[in-house]
């Protein structure tokens, strides 16, 4: 069993940057693919960016790439996300989650999560 904890969400005004957090309890990261999701008020959750299990590949939605960045942590069981030219549409509940397999672009690949940071964009 993994636990997930985000952590670094908050009020950000547009262009600026935030980087989240993924802390991993229970045991380290480095067996799993991790990926980032977002949800905004009234709106399926979407996949934001993945990584796979060595870090050695990455994935990002369009609406993000050249914005944010997905990395692992040296001591194995940190994920980060690094979010920068920050939109309001980039606004939502962003979630960490850990999968068993890759390509994992969807919900239904993944076996754990975490319980979600706000992040809030204004204009």
């Amino acid at each position: 069993q993994v636990q997930l904890v985000e952590s670094g969400g908050g009020l950000v005004q547009a262009g600026g940057s935030l980087r989240l957090s993924c802390a991993a309890s229970g045991r380290t990261l480095s067996s799993y693919a991790m990926g980032w999701f977002r949800q905004a008020p009234g709106q399926e959750r979407e996949f934001v960016a993945a990584t796979t299990s060595s870090g050695s590949n990455t994935y990002y939605t369009n609406s993000v790439k050249g914005r944010f960045t997905i990395s692992r942590g040296s001591a194995k069981n940190t994920v980060y996300l690094q979010m920068s030219s920050l939109k309001p549409e980039d606004t939502a509940v962003y979630y960490c989650a850990a999968s068993f397999n890759w390509p994992a672009v969807v919900p239904e690949r993944y076996s754990y999560w975490g319980q979600g940071t706000q992040v809030t964009v204004s204009s």
